[in-house]
């Protein structure tokens, strides 16, 4: 009977195991897939692929930043794509992603040089963008922003 309980215990052990290996596994992928979903954001800005940008973007979406309050796709391209055209790269100096969430702390810089620095926050669903909220302070250089 001893026997058989230990040859039991261990083949449970190991099933336990196995279950925590899969599910860390799956959580890396997941981060891995969110973490690939939030640089393509930076890519698509860089390239002017609106279509490839849009992709990325879960039913619902959403923009907030200091100037825009959960504003849809249809008011982000009208208001925010727009300023794809003066940008001519990204810099990430830090993606922190956790579950479905991401923070992204970024340099970017303009067509004609300027440089700017923003935080961005993105909420992801099932592997696609439903949030996304860009963090800026006044007088800063952004390509579009009046206060130069």
């Amino acid at each position: 009977m001893k026997n058989q309980f230990k040859k039991n215990g261990v083949g449970c052990l190991f099933a336990i195991m196995l279950l925590l290996i899969a599910i860390h596994c799956a959580a890396q992928s997941s981060k891995q897939s969110n973490e690939k979903v939030v640089r393509a954001v930076y890519t698509a800005y860089e390239k002017k692929d609106w279509n490839m940008l849009k992709s990325l973007f879960a039913d619902g979406f959403t923009f907030t930043s200091p100037v825009d309050d959960h504003i849809d796709l249809k008011a982000y391209k009208l208001r925010c794509w727009p300023n794809a055209y003066n940008i001519k790269k990204f810099g990430i100096e830090k993606l922190v992603v956790d579950g479905d969430d991401a923070f992204v702390l970024y340099n970017g810089w303009s067509l004609n040089g300027k440089e700017f620095r923003n935080t961005e926050y993105f909420k992801l669903k099932d592997g696609k963008i439903k949030e996304f909220t860009c963090f800026f302070g006044p007088g800063i250089s952004f390509p579009n922003n009046a206060k130069k």
